[in-house]
């Protein structure tokens, strides 16, 4: 285009013109209309991958508003964790979900089911001198599943699930104090997020 315009009969370089004078070319429209493709793309892209927000309960039916959740049933001979997993399980849908925890199977829309397949209890670390163990490691194996109690559907399911927790044991036997119950409350919280967690994000 030239830079050379016809004005009352003389011709005038716009070069000469004061930039604030000069006429403006804009191309926002076009710019905006970029911007709205460009973020539909990404969010059609971010569906087509699986991605949902959390807390949605996507895996569970909306007709799925109570579960119970009995005490896990138990492979080995340690039986304490049989009652601390349903607690904090429940604990954690009741703080992160929508649903209702009932202590009735009969009565729920859905029951979670677990077991203890096996407990084990290994020193890690040992003092040189003493040759006493200082540091003890938890290791639980389990299963659990969610079914629904109307149509025998599973939810969710995860077996052969490994999960351990590490804690500290005093030398001298005048200053022990047991930490193994602390232990177990760490590990059953692990396991109570992660349950919740696969069930209402399904990510």
């Amino acid at each position: 285009m030239s830079r050379f315009r016809l004005k009352a009969g003389a011709i005038e370089d716009e070069s000469r013109r004061p930039i604030a004078n000069r006429p403006q070319v804009t191309n926002l429209p076009h710019k905006t209309n970029r911007l709205k493709l460009i973020t539909a793309g990404a969010f059609a892209i971010a569906l087509a991958c699986g991605y949902h927000t959390g807390g949605q309960a996507d895996l569970v039916p909306k007709t799925v508003q109570t579960i119970a959740i009995p005490a896990f049933g138990s492979l080995s001979t340690r039986y304490v964790l049989t009652d601390i997993l349903p607690r904090e399980i429940g604990r954690e849908f009741l703080s992160r979900t929508r649903f209702r925890i009932v202590y009735d199977p009969n009565t729920a829309d859905a029951i979670l089911h677990g077991t203890v397949n096996t407990v084990g209890v290994y020193p890690t670390v040992a003092d040189p001198t003493t040759n006493k163990s200082t540091s003890v490691r938890i290791s639980v194996v389990l299963a659990a599943s969610l079914v629904e109690r109307s149509t025998g559907r599973v939810l969710y399911s995860r077996s052969n699930w490994s999960i351990h927790e590490d804690y500290a044991t005093a030398v001298d036997p005048h200053q022990f104090f047991d930490e193994s119950g602390p232990a177990l409350d760490r590990l059953s919280r692990d396991v109570a997020r992660d349950i919740v967690s696969a069930v209402v994000e399904n990510f």
